[in-house]
């Protein structure tokens, strides 16, 4: 415990399809360099192929890793900042470190650091909540590629089964036209999809506004 240090992200908090991925990355603080030196650095600056390298080096130097993956439903039911918190108390507990870095899951840092402090059972742990952590931080950097990496997956998974569905993010064209799809063809939305997302409100309403002036032309042709 003395000498290690937890790094803690996420990727897919946005999407309105597929899973929240939160991933801790476990490291000996001398090893921190060792991030450094392979080039960790935020997920988001990375190409998907410079991602996949870096995974396996990271998992080398890693003396701990754990990826917890929560799916639309829950994110539907619970609301999304209460599962993060709560998935980064878990992983906290799990690895009992002595300083645990978390990219802020909301724009307040002072209030999610209060609340993971007040939840973990080990009060010695030292906690370091910030905005922006994986930018800052290798140990956050590399918890952020880890979970890039696995979100990644997810998506190629789900676009396997039910063809192009894109990067499952509302700004993506393809993501919308396959949402679109689901309520022309089959009136709903697949559970691979955060119904509770206001996309998907966006986009049933349009529906409806659809079908009701599609039933007005019809009346006044007969």
């Amino acid at each position: 415990m003395e000498n290690l240090i937890l790094g803690i992200d996420e990727a897919g908090r946005g999407p309105v399809i597929g899973p929240m991925v939160i991933c801790g990355v476990m490291v000996k603080r001398e090893d921190i360099s060792e991030l450094k030196k392979i080039g960790v650095k935020d997920s988001k600056l990375l190409s998907a192929n410079r991602r996949e390298k870096l995974k396996t080096l990271i998992e080398k130097i890693a003396r701990g890793r754990e990826l917890i993956k929560i799916p639309p439903y829950q994110i539907d039911r619970y609301g999304i900042t209460y599962l993060e918190l709560k998935s980064i108390v878990w992983l906290i507990n799990k690895f009992c470190p002595a300083l645990a870095i978390i990219d802020s899951p909301t724009s307040w840092p002072g209030h999610c650091e209060r609340k993971i402090r007040a939840l973990i059972k080990e009060k010695n742990v030292k906690v370091v909540v910030e905005t922006f952590a994986d930018k800052k931080y290798s140990i956050v950097s590399a918890a952020s590629i880890l979970a890039k990496v696995a979100r990644d997956k997810e998506i190629r998974d789900l676009s396997q089964f039910y063809g192009e569905i894109g990067s499952g993010y509302p700004s993506d064209k393809k993501t919308i036209e396959f949402l679109k799809r689901c309520l022309k063809e089959k009136g709903q939305f697949p559970d691979i999809v955060r119904k509770r997302w206001k996309t998907c409100k966006k986009l049933i309403l349009r529906s409806k506004r659809e079908i009701s002036l599609s039933r007005k032309a019809r009346s006044k042709n007969e």
